[in-house]
């Protein structure tokens, strides 16, 4: 069974789009979902550097923007109708933290527009919400996750992200993040910081959940087509109300990487494949998932590899 994966926050590189937009109708979509959200994703994705596309409002749609690009060249998904258009389908689909609005799409539960609308609000909310309170997140290398947790809590931080294979990542204020680079948990070798604009996943993004529910509200959600896998807990959605409204909760909770992955092997997963820019998700899969099969598109030059990973684990349409 073929599971498709969407990355969060952190995964985009400059000029990581350049290659994907040179695919046949690839530029004209990115230009009208550009003038749909106003943001030029074409310049975003291919001449912005590493501090412009950090920006929380950017990073955001032009993850999504790629996810989708990556999934449709897949074969995956189809611009023209919905997930059902598509040539493949997968067994399941889930995204970590902002990927989970690539999934919603790929699933059927938005269209690319709404989308893409849907999470250019999101971005804006949540850059919003991170300028009250200058914030950050860490990932923790090594240690024993209850020990961390634990240890996290009594800082006053937040595991915002549970990614399985031992990885947790901290959040909080930046004099937490900084008693906790002196302060680690037991076992915990390293503390590294990482490249984004706020505590995302935490009580610091409540204001932005408001925000976030009211441009829901003005959407009309499917049901989704396929297996829908919620990283808040890991569990399978079945309704598109449902999906929509745990886009909305999550920006303020936890992610639950660990228990989506427990759920991948549940439902039988043989093959992971993460669309653009891929990398994170498959190195979680390849430590939590030993057996299953991997692979990361990070370019098109990944595709041919792709397709013959799922020709062998994806339901033909």
């Amino acid at each position: 069974m073929l599971v498709l994966v969407a990355p969060g926050q952190g995964a985009q590189t400059p000029g990581f789009l350049t290659d994907w937009l040179a695919l046949p109708g690839a530029a004209d979509r990115v230009a009208a979902w550009s003038e749909a959200i106003g943001l030029d994703l074409a310049h975003y994705g291919t001449k912005a550097d590493a501090d412009e596309i950090r920006d929380t409002a950017v990073a955001q749609p032009l993850l999504v923007a790629a996810g989708l690009l990556s999934a449709a060249a897949l074969g995956a998904y189809s611009f023209a109708a919905d997930a059902a258009g598509a040539d493949l389908v997968p067994g399941a689909v889930a995204g970590h933290s902002v990927g989970e609005i690539t999934a919603a799409t790929l699933a059927g539960v938005l269209d690319d527009t709404a989308a893409l609308t849907l999470v250019r609000r999101r971005g804006l909310a949540m850059a919003e919400a991170a300028a009250v309170t200058e914030t950050g997140m860490s990932a923790l290398l090594g240690g024993d996750p209850e020990v961390s947790v634990a240890h996290l809590e009594k800082l006053g931080l937040t595991p915002a992200n549970v990614n399985g294979a031992g990885q947790i990542v901290a959040a909080g204020t930046m004099e937490q993040l900084a008693a906790l680079n002196e302060d680690k948990p037991e076992g915990v070798r390293k503390v590294v910081p990482l490249k984004v604009a706020g505590a995302f996943h935490t009580r610091h993004m409540a204001p932005a959940v408001d925000k976030l529910a009211e441009a829901a509200a003005a959407l009309t959600p499917a049901d989704p087509a396929v297996t829908y896998v919620s990283n808040k807990d890991g569990q399978a959605v079945a309704t598109g109300a449902e999906v929509l409204d745990r886009l909305v909760g999550q920006v303020a909770n936890p992610v639950r990487w660990d228990l989506c992955m427990e759920t991948f092997a549940k439902l039988g997963v043989t093959a992971v494949v993460e669309l653009c820019p891929g990398g994170t998700l498959t190195g979680l899969a390849k430590r939590a998932l030993p057996g299953v099969k991997t692979l990361a598109l990070k370019t098109p030059a990944d595709l041919d590899a792709a397709r013959e990973l799922v020709a062998d684990h994806a339901q033909q349409a």
